[in-house]
């Protein structure tokens, strides 16, 4: 399902609510996402909602090889401009030491992620709600285009990658994972990326997305790109 953006933001936040306040404790997964005024105005109705996340759980799935303190550190943005502003506690906070070496950062975030999300299905644990920006590429996480069948198909909860764009160390959400988990959106938005999503939503579609969309019955996408 495609949603426009700009006439969907209140069934967005009802959306939102319900899959939050739904789990007995929701364990969100967030891929990095560029701050700005949507972002404000976002942080802003939720402060109104005093409570909305306080069973919520915050993952990443895509995170740089990088300190926390970094510029590039997805963990800081979005420390920045969500989860200092909402308060969210430090226990409800889980992200992927980029400072660590990959594969030992990759085991950690995986372990983490397994000890919050107890639902499984099969070898994969189950998250409440996945949210993915695309890049103009078709990549979602750091899942770029390109990768060897065998490497895609890896069954890792995490794993580290090489991206094609700097900095390219990372570490990854698996499109397992992706696939297990009950909702997922997509942000598609910006110039650029029309090519991108049009491929996406094709039945043989080649992009990291296309894939994300193939492995689920049901993925919804928000995007102010007209097709």
């Amino acid at each position: 399902m495609v949603e426009r953006i700009g006439k969907s933001r209140p069934r967005r936040r009802s959306l939102l609510r319900r899959a939050v306040r739904r789990a007995d404790c929701a364990r969100l997964f967030r891929s990095d996402s560029a701050p700005g005024a949507k972002s404000a105005r976002a942080v802003r109705l939720a402060q109104n909602q005093p409570g909305l996340f306080h069973r919520a759980h915050f993952f990443w799935g895509d995170e740089r090889c990088v300190p926390p303190t970094d510029k590039e550190s997805n963990y800081a943005l979005a420390r920045d401009i969500l989860l200092t502003p909402l308060a969210i506690p430090g226990n409800q906070i889980h992200r992927v030491r980029g400072e660590d070496p990959p594969e030992s950062a990759a085991t950690q975030a995986a372990d983490d992620l397994l000890r919050v999300a107890l639902d499984r299905m099969q070898d994969q644990p189950v998250l409440d709600l996945v949210f993915l920006g695309m890049g103009e590429d078709g990549h979602v996480a750091s899942l770029f285009p390109g990768e060897p069948e065998a490497i895609r198909a890896s069954r890792a909860v995490f794993r580290a990658v090489t991206a094609v764009k700097p900095p390219p160390r990372r570490i990854t959400l698996g499109y397992a994972a992706i696939a297990a988990a009950r909702q997922v959106w997509a942000l598609a938005s910006g110039a650029g990326k029309e090519k991108a999503l049009r491929d996406s939503l094709e039945a043989d579609g080649q992009t990291p997305l296309a894939r994300v969309l193939r492995s689920r019955e049901r993925t919804r996408i928000f995007s102010d790109i007209v097709l």
